[in-house]
């Protein structure tokens, strides 16, 4: 192996959004024996480069799922917005059904109203902390709104009509699983559009080319290195198209049975620093 890509949530963070101590050691020692790591996340860059500078970590980054890349010195070299009437159309029926929407851009996310998100979030995020209180539950969240600097607006379809915003994806929530059914089998078969998620009562809408496992491949190519000498980890269905191409895809223990089913292996979960385990796992297995 040359290359280690991970995803960010549900794989690399742990359940409070952070780094671990194991995961970070993994990395230094992957690093130190000549291997590149990289992070593929459907986070914004800022979002995930703050994360990865608080636990000292400096590396390509392939954000909003695979539709824009940067190089170790934030240097944008991918970049697959949207279409503006495809936006349209997906904001449209996932208001119909009620769902909380935002848009993201470069650098920003545009939000249909914060009190949808937190009840949605909240409940999230009870799944994944039983252990926490609601406060503690809700500072999680309250984070996340600043991680991704998180603006309000009260008329999407405007946002999408201003020729000053770029959107690479749109991302949607529901507790009513009836609803995102609905949204999604409404929209499956639009032109323009791939829809995969990061998790159990989301929806996430990307360019047909804007998949992660496109952009490693074009970042991989770059660097002279094959796929097969390339590990991925990751845990949902925005991590599909990377795991599938890789030469070691690795789903963690906590990875959406579809992702688990796809994988040859399977890590502990990302509470349980998951990627430190993979990372020692495979380099006792290229040391034999």
């Amino acid at each position: 192996m040359k290359l280690i890509a991970s995803d960010l949530d549900g794989t690399l963070l742990n359940e409070i959004g952070e780094i671990s101590q194991e995961n970070i050691q993994a990395i230094i020692k992957a690093e130190e024996k000549g291997l590149t790591f990289v992070v593929a996340t459907g986070r914004s860059y800022d979002s995930a480069k703050r994360i990865l500078t608080k636990a000292g970590i400096l590396c390509p980054i392939i954000c909003l799922n695979g539709a824009a890349a940067y190089d170790i010195n934030g240097r944008l070299i991918r970049n697959i917005p949207m279409d503006a009437a495809v936006c349209r159309k997906i904001v449209s029926v996932c208001q119909k059904a009620e769902m909380y929407t935002e848009l993201f851009m470069e650098n920003s996310v545009l939000s249909s109203g914060k009190d949808n998100f937190m009840d949605v979030a909240i409940q999230m995020f009870k799944n994944v902390m039983p252990n926490s209180t609601e406060e503690e539950i809700r500072h999680v969240v309250e984070r996340r709104f600043q991680d991704e600097n998180v603006q309000f607006t009260d008329n999407l379809e405007k946002q999408i009509s201003n020729e000053n915003n770029t959107i690479y994806k749109v991302l949607s929530f529901s507790l009513d699983e009836k609803k995102l059914a609905e949204a999604y089998n409404e929209l499956k078969n639009e032109p323009g559009m791939i829809i995969t998620s990061s998790g159990h009562m989301n929806l996430e809408f990307n360019h047909p080319d804007a998949k992660k496992g496109l952009a490693l491949k074009e970042l991989v190519n770059s660097m002279g290195i094959d796929m097969r000498d390339v590990m991925a980890l990751g845990d949902n269905l925005n991590d599909k198209s990377m795991l599938e191409e890789v030469g070691r895809g690795v789903a963690m223990g906590n990875a959406a049975e579809e992702i688990k089913e796809l994988c040859k292996y399977t890590t502990k979960r990302n509470t349980e620093h998951g990627v430190a385990y993979a990372i020692e796992e495979m380099l006792r297995d290229c040391s034999l």
